[in-house]
Parts: structure tokens; sequence; C-alpha cells
């Protein structure tokens, strides 16, 4: 069996165990529940060979068979691991038994898993309902998860990347089932490939997302290194999804990522001598328009203008003691230029960046076009594309990606209209190989293709009072064919001709008839 034959068997038989749950457990809960129970069984296999290949080598030594294990990458006890639960599966406490295991998994392996499973409760009635019923729901989870497809040993899957990508496999579905909440944790694997791809990661390099959902986009990047000297840092504000990051990062092997849990633009949590951190790549899906992100720095003044109340936001420079916002405080409703300064300001003097937004940053007006006005001014953007629409979970409008990049060697921006080329799906657009090569290669060689991409000016972007919208740059107007008159009255008096044909014959058949 080769590897991706291998794969999609994981992965199948991984996603029928999540029937299971799925028809038990109300809303998008039970990705939580099923992604625990994987990353339990991972667990539990390698260190199971670990075991069996040290009681081998040490031939019944005990001391030296647990020294061997304490250099584990994760250390467990037979309580819990997922055997012990598989074996006590009919037991009337077996959540109980569930839940001291991940206590015990996370005490033994310290700080490295910390609160990994916090607010997954495998005892909760208001989850599975009463005893007898959670203990069915259970059983049948520990039965699904034991069938020997689901063999998760080194030895057997060879790649560390088989049980990583059945990870992103599950985060994919269960976002393609929580519909809007899903685009929250999950940004599509080929628009990641892109991004990470657009902002070329290099050994040594620090890979940042200040949003980082379930870490797809960091992943993605790391591999694009081409070598173990890189690190990953992260931020998210929703604690399970947090919590899927960092299983997300191990189950792929990356056991030293930094990934944070806190909102990043109240409090950011990668910072060196009280600064900002400074990182080379940043790739990053924010939460579009995000309402209401000004939540950690209120500061509302209500004034009477013509007789009516207006609220205007004002930010203290104490309110941002790292000088994000030196282009200007956006509108405390849209979040996106909240975000991308975050991000500029993170940005090493050597760094790439790119960052998937709604259209309207790229031409709203206000104090968002004046904040775009002072970024283009400092000739910060390198590229702007246009995605096809419905790629994202739950989010049907069409995207766009902006390259920013400091020290840049041109004064031009690169448009790419890459949105009507794409594989339409049931539910989901896709970006195909060839559609991702197309946008990859206009980029790296920075050139206009008639009515795909064009390089525009600072002058041009000025006339166009630093209006971002892509279709002002690339004309993609389809010419009509022209109408030959003469040839089009002849086919009209052909027509009629055949029309009072089949009008006589009718009347002939309606006669014979009597009617």
């Amino acid at each position: 069996m080769n590897e991706k034959q291998l794969q999609d068997k994981i992965n199948g038989t991984i996603w029928a165990a999540c029937d299971t749950l799925r028809s038990n457990i109300p809303g998008g809960n039970y990705k939580d529940y099923a992604l625990t129970m994987l990353f339990v069984k991972y667990l539990s296999d390698t260190y199971k060979e670990e075991k069996e290949e040290a009681e081998e080598k040490y031939k019944g030594d005990k001391e030296r068979i647990e020294r061997a294990l304490s250099r584990s990458k994760f250390v467990l006890e037979d309580e819990c691991t997922f055997d012990y639960l598989y074996e006590n599966r009919n037991d009337n406490n077996i959540g109980e038994k569930i839940n001291k295991a991940l206590e015990r998994i996370t005490t033994l392996n310290g700080v490295k898993l910390l609160n990994l499973f916090a607010g997954v409760d495998f005892n909760s009635e208001v989850i599975f309902g009463k005893t007898k019923e959670k203990n069915a729901i259970l059983r049948t989870l520990l039965e699904d998860f034991n069938k020997p497809e689901i063999d998760l040993k080194p030895s057997k899957i060879g790649n560390l990347d088989v049980i990583g990508n059945a990870y992103e496999y599950l985060i994919a579905r269960f976002a393609g089932d929580s519909g809007k909440k899903g685009g929250e944790f999950y940004t599509p694997a080929e628009v990641s490939i892109l991004l990470a791809k657009l902002v070329e990661p290099k050994e040594n390099d620090r890979i940042y997302d200040p949003a980082c959902g379930s870490g797809s986009l960091l992943l993605k990047a790391s591999k694009e290194v081409n070598s173990e000297k890189f690190s990953i840092y992260g931020q998210e504000s929703n604690s399970s999804t947090y919590n899927l990051c960092r299983m997300n990062m191990f189950l792929h092997g990356v056991n030293d990522a930094h990934i944070e849990w806190g909102d990043t633009l109240a409090n950011p949590l990668h910072l060196e001598n009280d600064k900002l951190m400074k990182f080379n790549v940043i790739v990053s899906n924010p939460p579009f328009s995000l309402d209401k992100w000004a939540k950690g720095f209120e500061n509302t003044n209500t004034t009477i203008e013509n007789g009516k109340k207006r609220d205007t936001f004002k930010m203290e420079a104490s309110m941002d003691p790292y000088n994000r916002f030196e282009y200007g405080v956006p509108p405390k409703s849209i979040g996106d230029y909240a975000f991308i300064q975050h991000m500029l300001k993170s940005l090493a003097d050597d760094g790439r960046m790119a960052v998937v937004l709604p259209h309207g940053a790229l031409f709203r007006g206000a104090s968002e076009g004046i904040i775009r006005k002072r970024i283009l001014e400092d000739n910060l953007i390198d590229a702007v594309i246009g995605l096809p629409e419905n790629l994202f979970y739950g989010v049907s409008i069409p995207a766009t990606i902006v390259v920013f990049k400091k020290n840049r060697n041109r004064d031009e921006v690169l448009f790419i209209e890459a949105s009507r080329e794409y594989e339409k799906g049931k539910n989901q657009n896709t970006l195909t190989k060839e559609n991702i090569e197309k946008i990859l290669n206009t980029y790296k060689n920075y050139e206009e293709i008639e009515k795909y991409s064009h390089i525009a000016t600072m002058d041009e972007i000025k006339e166009n009072e630093y209006n971002l919208n892509i279709k002002r740059y690339v004309d993609t107007f389809e010419e009509e064919e022209e109408i030959d008159i003469e040839e089009t009255k002849k086919n009209i008096a052909e027509i009629e001709k055949e029309l009072q044909l089949l009008e006589r014959e009718l009347q002939e058949s309606l006669n014979e008839l009597g009617l």
C-alpha cells in the first residue's frame, strides 16, 4: 500500500468514526472530541512502539527500560493509553476514566501539553446525555478508533505527516460541516499553499500568524523552508481553536512552536525587550472586517453635530504602547487595517507578508483610505491578487491576497486578476494546481498578461486616489463578436419560411382530424 492509499484509508476510517459523535453531539463541538481521541491514539501508538523496542533491547531490565522511556518525546503511563481506555470501554465510569487519562497526560508532559484539553469533558451529561447514553457513545467511539486501519505506530505509517494530514483532513471536513464558523479555524489548503509560496520562507526565518486558527497556514509555510531550521509563532483568541492548533503542531512533528492564547490586537504576546517581536515571514487570514476589534482600547466620546449625537473613537498613545497604528486608527467596527498595521509593525526589515483580506479593504474610504494611502506612500505593497468567490467556508464573496514587503527595490504594484480561474465545486470552489502555478509564476516574474495582470505605477495609483480595486487596473472586458447584419437578416428570413411551412403542416393535420 503506497502512502496516498494509506492516507486515504486512515482519513476515511477516522471520518467514519466521527459519525458516532456527529449524530449525538449538537453543533460543531464534536470536532473537539474526535480530534482529542485521534491525538490520544497517536500518542499511545507511538509510545507503545517505543516501549516494545525498549523491552526488546533491554531484555526485561526494568530500570533501563524506564530510563529509555523517560527520554521519549511524550511520556505516558498505562492508565492514560488508548489501549487501557479501550479495555475499560464497558465500565460505567468510562467518561471519568478518559478525563483522568487526559489530565495525567498533561501532568506527565508539563508545560509542553499544559491545558491542552481544556474545555473537553468526556464525562459531561450536557454533551453526551445521561449515563447509559453517554457510555454507549463513548464505547462506540473507542471501538471506532480501535480498528486495524487506525494503527498509528511510526513503523506502520512511516511518514509522520500521514497523521498530521489526517488531522488537517478532519479539520477541513469539520469546517465544511460548520459553515461560517468553519472559517474561524481553517483556511483551505490550496489558499494556504499559495500564501506560503508567495512569501518564500527561508532557513532560520521566524514565521508568524497573529490569527493562526488551527495553524494550517503556519504549517504550510514551514514546509517551504526545506530545512529544520525555522521557528513558528502564532496567537489565537479562541481557546478551543488555540488547543486545536497546538495539537495540530504536535501531530505534524513541530513540537517547539510558540503558540499563544489571547486577543492579538488588545494584548499581543510575542514580545522581545518589551517591544513587538520581529518576524521574517508573516502569513495570515484574519477575521474579515472584525467588528468591535477596539474593545481593548475603548475611548469613545459622544459629541453633538447638527443636533444629532455622534460617537467618535479616539485612541490615546498609552492605549497602544507598541505604536502599531502610526498610519491611522481604523474604524472600530472594521478591523482589517488594525490587523494589517499590527503585522507591518511586527515585520522585520527583510520581511515578506501575505494576508487574505475582503475586497472592501482595497477601496473603502474615510480613515481606511488614509491608512491605505500612507502605506502605499511608504512603498510597502508589492502585489494585489484577486481570488475566486466561494473559496472559504461560510464566506461566498471573493477575497483578495495582498503581499507586503519591507525595503522593496521597485515602486510599482502588481495586480493579478485570478478570480475567474478555478475549479467549481458543489459547495466550495477550489484553486487547482495549475491556477496556483499561474499566479505564482506571474508574481515571481512580475509580468503583465493581457486581461490577467498589470503593473501599476505609483502615479497611476495616485490618479485612482489610492483605490486598489483590481478592476481599475486589469481590463477583463471581452469584446462581443461583430454581428453580420446581412447574414442575420437571411437567417431570420429562413426561419420565418420554416415556421410558415410548419404552420401549414400543422393545419393540414388538424383538418384531417376534423378539428
